[in-house]
């Protein structure tokens, strides 16, 4: 009888999206099943996973709502205590985040065995709460802020992980002739890529000739397209629930936020970027990614609060006029994912869980 191994997420697509990525490695050795709240559900196929709803809700800075969050959290508790125990869990993986604090819990009463999973380079908060008790620790680096050091022992290392569709993805050319701009602005949005950055495209396209890929909300689409229309600038518009990587192939430079899944991405399929890292990120982890790739020689980085279009047009125009860097980025970001196969990563977690 295979090992049951419960996969807990939830919130944004920054915490899912790695969910589902474990649970397709581990999925032929074990019997594996995900909990997530209502949040992360937009960024699950229903029909594919095995999901149980946890809903958690956000929890509030407000005083006056303290005890009843602190009953609702006991009594999630509880819930998971059953649930764990009903189903017979032998193991419990967590991505991070709120939504996973009364798993964790139960899980530690029940005495199940818990992973947590960090791809970005600052400790979140919820792994740093239950870094004690769990057994292992997936990282993409050691030097990872906010870790206690006398507990570093317990990362195990992993190169970055990615869905098993971007092993097969046919990169773009090079930049050449056409400028294949993607814009990445998350799961959340960002209000800055759809309209602070215009006049920059609109800049842009008057140097060269230039097909936009953008993601954006469902709310912001029609007044994006008709931006677009209006400037006669080729474009294709996209929001975080469809296939990134279809529009990642058919690009050669990217602005994007610095989430560790898109950076990852990024990264593997050699797509030189600039990262403009979310200033309000909690612990601003993002610029914490940013920086761990720029130091290796991957990207750029600009701060949302000194970006106007005079800076980002001349940083676009510099990287595409002078081309020498733009491949040296790409050189770096082979050298460094050169041994990221979907194999080598498959292997390497299940052997930590089996030896564990």
């Amino acid at each position: 009888m295979k090992k049951k191994i419960l996969i807990s997420t939830g919130g944004s697509g920054g915490h899912v999206v790695p969910a589902t990525i474990l649970y397709e490695h581990l999925k032929d050795e074990f019997d594996i099943s995900i909990t997530s709240d209502h949040r992360g559900i937009q960024f699950l196929d229903k029909d594919k996973y095995n999901i149980e709803i946890f809903n958690v809700p956000k929890i509030s800075k407000n005083i006056f709502l303290l005890p009843f969050q602190i009953f609702l959290l006991l009594s999630l508790t509880l819930k998971s205590f059953f649930f764990l125990k009903r189903e017979k869990i032998k193991i419990l993986i967590s991505t991070g985040g709120y939504m996973s604090l009364p798993l964790c819990m139960a899980s530690k009463i029940l005495n199940i065995k818990l992973f947590l999973f960090e791809p970005n380079m600052v400790l979140g908060r919820s792994n740093k709460f239950f870094i004690n008790s769990c057994i292992r620790i997936f990282c993409y680096s050691e030097n990872i802020k906010n870790f206690p050091k006398k507990l570093k022992n317990k990362i195990s290392l992993i190169p970055a992980i990615l869905r098993k569709e971007f092993y097969t993805v046919k990169v773009a050319e090079d930049m050449n002739k056409e400028i294949n701009l993607l814009i990445i602005g998350g799961s959340q949005g960002a209000k800055l890529f759809d309209n602070a950055i215009q006049n920059s495209i609109i800049e842009l396209s008057k140097k060269f000739k230039l097909k936009i890929f953008q993601q954006t909300s469902l709310n912001n689409y029609n007044n994006l397209k008709n931006f677009y229309l209006k400037n006669k600038i080729e474009n294709e518009l996209f929001d975080f629930k469809e296939d990134i990587f279809n529009f990642m192939s058919k690009s050669n430079i990217c602005i994007t936020r610095a989430g560790a899944s898109t950076l990852a991405e990024l990264i593997f399929l050699n797509i030189p970027h600039i990262a403009i890292p979310l200033p309000i990120a909690k612990d601003n982890h993002q610029l914490e990614n940013a920086l761990f790739y720029q130091q290796l020689g991957c990207n750029w980085i600009l701060n949302q609060n000194e970006i106007n279009n005079t800076i980002l047009v001349e940083k676009l125009v510099n990287i595409i006029e002078n081309k020498e860097e733009y491949l040296d980025k790409k050189k770096n970001m082979r050298n460094f994912t050169y041994q990221n196969t979907w194999n080598n990563i498959n292997q390497k977690i299940i052997n930590i869980i089996n030896e564990n």
